[in-house]
């Protein structure tokens, strides 16, 4: 299998199960791996992970919901929440604050940047595990409630204040394919200067 082949099938999957291809100690080797292993500016490892699983992954997604009812003001629909918590987990990737701020007062000349390049790292984070499950069978999407959440995730995991929530990537068995998608003409979006 090509690299392209692997960006194919990093796909949207929403409808999940507990039932992955693969053992939970494989799933946790490749979310080890790729957070050793992504890059991050001046190799400062801000990157940080919660991968939660079981009755705590149950725990985070009700709470999500009642976030964004207390939010909203309105009764709303649990299917997307549930969809998550039907998964095996959800990964919470965080960048550390005080690791950032410390490469901020170290490299001064550069203090303006880092905050965007850990924003980075932790995307290349994601997308690299995103890939990496889908190669194998694992379903996952990306999703990103917070703000909202912030406080609720600190006080159900006890997340160190200076853990700056990023996004939430619920994780399982591929209970349904999520349809082909559409190929585009990209020759839009890149420009190419020889």
């Amino acid at each position: 299998m090509d690299f392209t082949d692997m960006l194919k099938m990093r796909r949207s999957v929403y409808a999940l199960d507990k039932k992955l291809p693969i053992s939970k100690e494989q799933v946790f080797d490749i979310i080890s791996k790729a957070t050793e292993y992504v890059p991050d500016a001046f190799n400062m490892k801000s990157q940080r992970v919660l991968v939660i699983t079981g009755d705590k992954n149950k725990d985070f997604w009700n709470g999500v919901y009642d976030v964004l009812v207390r939010v909203s003001g309105e009764n709303l629909s649990r299917d997307r929440t549930d969809s998550f918590m039907a998964g095996y987990g959800t990964i919470l990737y965080f960048y550390d604050r005080d690791t950032v701020d410390e490469y901020k007062k170290n490299f001064s000349l550069y203090a303006n940047n880092f905050d965007n390049w850990a924003m980075q790292s932790n995307a290349m984070l994601q997308f690299a595990i995103w890939t990496a499950f889908a190669t194998i069978g694992v379903g996952a999407s990306l999703q990103h409630y917070n703000p909202i959440i912030d406080d609720m995730v600190r006080k159900l995991f006890n997340v160190p204040e200076n853990w700056v929530l990023v996004a939430q990537m619920p994780f399982g068995g591929v209970a349904v394919k999520p349809e082909e998608k559409q190929s585009e003409d990209v020759a839009q979006r890149i420009k190419v200067v020889e």
